[in-house]
């Protein structure tokens, strides 16, 4: 749990609500770094696992 709150609709309300007088005007700027790095994430996670992928044979 998250500090007591957990992942229930009130709590990512808190969240949310946290995140937004944190970061204000540059929210949608901070979601859109945070999808490119998750996107940069998962290729980097895929690259990864084909290089440890044998050559099949045929």
């Amino acid at each position: 749990m998250l500090l007591g709150i957990g992942f229930t609709p009130m709590g990512m309300l808190i969240v949310g609500l946290v995140a937004l007088l944190m970061f204000g005007k540059r929210l949608p700027d901070v979601m859109k770094s945070l999808g490119r790095s998750v996107t940069e994430f998962k290729k980097g996670i895929n690259e990864t696992t084909s290089e440890d992928d044998p050559p099949a044979k045929s």
